[in-house]
């Protein structure tokens, strides 16, 4: 089995990270320079309620989460897997992520708020 090299995935994610910063930087300078506004009333608005539900839906997956390793652990004992605590991060990160942007798309179409 070949052996994993961590420090080029690491490298390989620093400069992706960058390479985002740089375009989001580059856009945001480009709109500004033609007068478009970054964020208006109605922006805002969406990012806020995107941001509301978001948080709900995160706190709902977090208790049903430490509800499933609670009963896992202690009630069902052998019958569900254990949890890691990266792939709960990683899971909580994901929802977050999704979450936002499937409501703030919601909220975009849906129109006058």
């Amino acid at each position: 089995m070949t052996e994993f090299g961590w420090p080029i995935i690491l490298i390989v994610n620093a400069v992706l990270v960058l390479l985002v910063g740089v375009l989001v930087l580059w856009k945001i300078h480009k709109d500004k320079k033609s007068g478009y506004p970054i964020n208006d009333e109605r922006t805002l608005k969406i990012s806020g309620r995107a941001a509301i539900g978001t948080y709900y839906i995160s706190l709902a997956f977090m208790i049903s989460l430490l509800l499933f390793i609670i009963f896992g652990t202690e009630f069902l004992g052998q019958l569900l897997p254990e949890l890691e605590a990266g792939w709960a991060v990683i899971a909580i990160m994901l929802v977050n992520g999704i979450s936002y942007a499937l409501l703030s798309w919601y909220y975009s179409r849906k129109g006058d708020l």
